[in-house]
């Protein structure tokens, strides 16, 4: 066999293995739990982009119990929930000016608080204490919304834009439990 051939041959070789280990490094090779998931919205100039992992129900109880009321959720699992805007948005009486933010909730049985934080973090919580990594000196908007309890469980957590009614809304959905962020 030729040197061509073979220098050939063993760069395959080492391009396999380099696919292969990255693979496995990045979710590949490996099912998480709570796969990551992107979901886009573009529409006219607007371009919106959510980046989040989801857990699934599991026969579990989710709200008010995995998902304590009155405390901090990173708003899906893994790493810290991201959402970006090319574009200033208003969220009730606020503005969200253009930009990338971690995207924290706190959970209460007939309300939300949702909240725009401007800081990015590599994980949702800390990987001893397990509480939420948010730092509130880096919350931009903290919105309310009412809790819709659905007919309906949703068995993997999912985040979604919602244009139907020609009004955008972030939704978000768990169990028997959906909530709308109106975005203008």
């Amino acid at each position: 066999m030729n040197t061509f051939l073979k220098r050939l041959i063993f760069i395959l070789i080492l391009a396999a293995l380099g696919v292969l280990t990255y693979s496995y490094f990045n979710d590949g090779l490996q099912k998480r739990k709570s796969p990551k998931k992107t979901v886009a919205f573009k529409v006219d100039d607007l371009k919106l982009d959510v980046f989040y992992n989801r857990p699934s129900k599991r026969g579990r109880d989710v709200f008010g119990a995995l998902v304590p009321y009155g405390k901090v959720w990173r708003t899906g699992a893994n790493e810290a929930t991201t959402f970006e805007t090319n574009q200033s948005l208003k969220i009730g009486n606020d503005s969200l000016p253009k930009g990338k933010y971690t995207l924290w909730t706190i959970p209460n049985d007939t309300a939300w608080s949702v909240i725009f934080n401007s800081k990015q973090y590599p994980w949702g919580v800390d990987h001893v204490t397990h509480n939420p990594l948010r730092e509130p000196e880096f919350d931009v908007i903290n919105y309310n919304t009412n809790v819709e309890h659905i007919n309906t469980v949703v068995e993997q957590f999912t985040i979604a834009f919602d244009n139907s009614t020609d009004l955008l809304y972030l939704t978000m959905a768990w169990d028997n439990v959906r909530i709308k962020v109106p975005l203008k």
